[in-house]
C-alpha cells in the first residue's frame, strides 16, 4: 500500500530496511558483470609524444620568413596530408594494423585515422604569436605497436614541415626570380626608349631649359656685341675707302678750286673721324652723339665721293704713276678692314643661327616636356617595381638558405613516444564504478516497483487509505511469539504426548 499514498521519511526507512538485500544484490551483480566485461573487451593502448614548435634561429628583422600562413592553418593542412591514404597505407602495411579482422584497406585506413589524435597546445597568455606545440597520440591493441606508429606519425609531421617550408621558400624564390627577369626586360625596354628620346631631343629636354635660356641670353649679348663690332668695322672701311679715293685724287692733280674745297672737306672729315675715335672709347654705339657724328661722317664722305673731277682724271689713268707710301698704307688698311668685316659678318650670321636654334628649342620645350614626363613616369614605375622585386628576391633567397640549413621554424620532438604500461581502454576502475552505480540504480528501481505492487496493511494510515474507516483498536506485535511456539513444540515431541500445540497471534 505504500505506493498508493504520500510517503514519509519513516516509510522510506522501512522500504530500505525491507529491500536492502535486493539493492545490494543488484549492485554486486552489475559490479561483477562490468568488471568481467573488461576482461572480455580487447584492450587499447595509447602512446603519446610532445612536439614543440621552435621559431627560426635568426631574428625576423634580419631574415623575414617567406611562409606567412597561420601556424594553425599549416598544421591543419599537414594533418590532412599525413592522414591521406597514400601516407597511411605504407604504415598500415608495415605494422599490420587491423590485419587480424576481415577488414578492407579502406576500413583499415578509416580505423587508423580515428586512432590518431592531434591536440594543439594553445598559449596561456594573450597576444602570443602562434601555439607553442601539439601532442601526437595513437592507440592500438598492442603497446609496442602504438609506440612505433606514434613515432612514425610524429616523424611524418617533422619531415612534412621541413619539406613544406623548404618547397614554399624555393617556390617563392623561383617565382620572384621569374618576375624579376620580366621586370628587368621591361626596365631595359624603358631604358632604351628613354635613351632614344634623350638622343633625339638633345638640347630640348626639361632639365636643359635653364641652360638653354642662359645660353640664349649669352648669345643675344654676343650678337649685340658682334653687331656693334661690325658697325664699327663698316664705318672704318668706309673711312679708309674715302681716304684711299682722296689720296688717289690728290695724286691726279685736280684743279685748285676743287682741290681747295676737297681739302677743306677732307680736313673736316679727318676732324670728324678723330672725334669719332675719341667717342668710341667713351660712349656706346647707340649713344645719340655717336649716331649724330656717324651721320655727319657718312654725309661728308658722300659729298667727297660725288665731287666733280676732270674727265681726264681717273684712278686707272694714274696706273703708271707710283703710289705714295701713305696711299699704299691706306690701301693695306682698307683690305684688312674689309677682311675683318667679312669675318664679322660670318660670326654674326653664326650667332644668329645659334639664336634661332635655341629659340626653336625653347618653343618646343612644352611638347617635349609632356612626352618626356610620360616616358620617365613609365621608366620610374618599371625601376621601382624592379627594385622592389630585387629586394624581395634577396630576402626570399636568404629565407630559402635558412630553411635549407634547417635554421627556420622547426618541429622538435621533446619526448619520444612512450610505451604504455596499462591499457587506456577499458578502464576497470571506471567500468567497476559505472557497474556499481548502475546496480544501485537498478536495485532502487526494483525496490520501488515491488513496494508499489505490495498491498500489505502495516499502519493505521494504510487501513484508512484502503477502507476509508477509522481504526477502533490495535494489537501489538509479539516479537518472540514464533520462537516460543517452536520451543514448546520441541518439548512436546520429546515427551511423546498428544499433538503439537500451534499458536497464532495477530
Amino acid at each position: 500500500m505504500l505506493g498508493h499514498r504520500e510517503l514519509t521519511i519513516a516509510d522510506y526507512a522501512g522500504i530500505l530496511k525491507r529491500r536492502l538485500w535486493l539493492i545490494l544484490a543488484s549492485a554486486v551483480v552489475l559490479l561483477v558483470a562490468s568488471v568481467g566485461i573488461t576482461y572480455i573487451i580487447p584492450p587499447r593502448y595509447e602512446s603519446q609524444t610532445l612536439v614543440l614548435i621552435e621559431r627560426q634561429s635568426v631574428p625576423e628583422d634580419y631574415v623575414k620568413p617567406v611562409v606567412g600562413q597561420d601556424l594553425d592553418a599549416r598544421l591543419a593542412s599537414m594533418k590532412e596530408q599525413i592522414l591521406s591514404r597514400s601516407r597511411l597505407e605504407p604504415i598500415i602495411t608495415k605494422f599490420k594494423l587491423y590485419a587480424s579482422a576481415n577488414y578492407t584497406m579502406d576500413d583499415r585506413v578509416d580505423l587508423t585515422r580515428k586512432a590518431i589524435k592531434i591536440n594543439t597546445i594553445h598559449p596561456e597568455t594573450r597576444g602570443s604569436n602562434g601555439m607553442p606545440g601539439f601532442f601526437v597520440a595513437f592507440d592500438a591493441s598492442d603497446p609496442l605497436t602504438a609506440q612505433q606508429v606514434c613515432g612514425e606519425i610524429t616523424s611524418l609531421f617533422v619531415s612534412e614541415n621541413l619539406t613544406a617550408r623548404e618547397q614554399s621558400a624555393e617556390g617563392t624564390t623561383d617565382f620572384l626570380k621569374q618576375q624579376l627577369d620580366d621586370a628587368k626586360r621591361n626596365l631595359d625596354d624603358q631604358d632604351a626608349k628613354l635613351a632614344a628620346f634623350q638622343q633625339k631631343n638633345f638640347g630640348r629636354l626639361p632639365d636643359q631649359q635653364s641652360s638653354n635660356s642662359n645660353t640664349l641670353q649669352a648669345l643675344t649679348t654676343q650678337l649685340g656685341a658682334a653687331t656693334d663690332s661690325l658697325s664699327r668695322i663698316q664705318q672704318n672701311v668706309t673711312f679708309l675707302d674715302a681716304m684711299v679715293q682722296q689720296q688717289a685724287r690728290d695724286l691726279q692733280g685736280s684743279d685748285s678750286t676743287a682741290g681747295a674745297v676737297e681739302d677743306e672737306r677732307k680736313k673736316e672729315l679727318k676732324d670728324l673721324l678723330a672725334q669719332k675715335q675719341e667717342m668710341d672709347l667713351q660712349l656706346t654705339p647707340d649713344h645719340p652723339d655717336e649716331i649724330e657724328i656717324a651721320r655727319k661722317i657718312a654725309d661728308l664722305q658722300a659729298k667727297i665721293a660725288h665731287a666733280p673731277v676732270k674727265a681726264s682724271v681717273s684712278v686707272p689713268s694714274v696706273a703708271n704713276k707710283a703710289d705714295s707710301p701713305q696711299l699704299q698704307q691706306l690701301r693695306a688698311q682698307l683690305v684688312a678692314a674689309q677682311q675683318s668685316m667679312v669675318i664679322a659678318k660670318r660670326d654674326q650670321a653664326q650667332i644668329q643661327d645659334k639664336i634661332r636654334s635655341y629659340e626653336a628649342r625653347i618653343e618646343s620645350s612644352p611638347e617635349v616636356d609632356e612626352e618626356y614626363k610620360k616616358i620617365t613616369r613609365d621608366h620610374e614605375t618599371a625601376l621601382q617595381f624592379y627594385n622592389s622585386l630585387l629586394t624581395k628576391m634577396n630576402e626570399s633567397s636568404m629565407a630559402t638558405a635558412l630553411e635549407r640549413r634547417q635554421q627556420g621554424e622547426q618541429f622538435r620532438v621533446m619526448d619520444a613516444p612512450n610505451l604504455p604500461d596499462e591499457p587506456k581502454f577499458p578502464n576497470r576502475l571506471m567500468f567497476g564504478g559505472g557497474g556499481l552505480v548502475a546496480g544501485l540504480f537498478v536495485g532502487l528501481l526494483l525496490a520501488a516497483l515491488l513496494e508499489y505492487r505490495d498491498t500489505t496493511l502495516r499502519t493505521e494510515q494504510d487501513v484508512w487509505v484502503f477502507t476509508k474507516l477509522p481504526v477502533l483498536a490495535t494489537i501489538s506485535t509479539v516479537d518472540d511469539l514464533a520462537k516460543t511456539n517452536k520451543k514448546t513444540s520441541r518439548e512436546k515431541h520429546s515427551s511423546g504426548s498428544g499433538k503439537p500445540i500451534s499458536a497464532a497471534g495477530d
